[in-house]
């Protein structure tokens, strides 16, 4: 199926609450509004997005900005826009991994960014804060609840690579900070096909 600009839904990939951050290759959606947003929006809904039009949704370190409630109507519209057997690849700040750190380290400055965070989006009066954490279950059960199956995790070093190698972002968060040989990952990074 052809879509604008010439390209086809095994084509479209859109990278949802992406603020400064471009992957090339993808559609970016975000409130925000920096050069490479293509649609400066709420991700919470697509207007801009026809149904079974995405093959692929990107959305890291958004997810927890909505609550419990708001969540399922969240993933059921970009449900809504992905094509079937089209993926959503989310990045989530994992509590497991985050209390194991507190338990062992015992330093609360080194979780509570990830648990209770905020961003003041650019160029705007908005202040999102983070409003729930997930771990595998949790994430794995709202995630059905709203049609997806196949929940399993994704490995950012294996996704990463071509022209996406030497991206980064909170998909590769660890403790210490910025040890990705021998720290612990702190980014529950789970995918999903609709």
């Amino acid at each position: 199926m052809l879509i604008g600009g010439g390209l086809t839904v095994s084509d479209v990939k859109v990278h949802l609450g992406c603020g400064k951050r471009e992957m090339p290759g993808y559609l970016h959606i975000d409130l925000a509004d920096f050069p490479h947003i293509d649609h400066q929006h709420d991700i919470a809904t697509l207007p801009m997005l026809s149904d079974d039009s995405v093959q692929l949704i990107y959305a890291s370190h958004v997810l927890e900005y909505f609550d419990r409630i708001e969540v399922a109507a969240v993933l059921r519209e970009w449900r809504r826009v992905l094509a079937p057997g089209g993926t959503l690849r989310l990045a989530v700040p994992d509590f497991a991994a985050l209390s194991r750190v507190y338990q062992e380290q015992g330093d609360l400055d080194l979780v509570i960014g990830p648990i209770f965070g905020r961003w003041e989006v650019p160029g705007t009066d908005i202040v999102v804060f983070h409003k729930t954490v997930y771990d595998f279950a949790a994430l794995e059960q709202v995630l059905g609840d709203a049609g997806f199956t196949n929940v399993r995790h994704w490995e950012w070093r294996e996704v990463f690579v071509g022209e996406l190698a030497g991206y980064d972002d909170y998909s590769q968060a660890y403790v210490p900070h910025m040890d990705k040989d021998n720290g612990l990952l702190t980014s529950l990074n789970v995918e999903a096909t609709k």
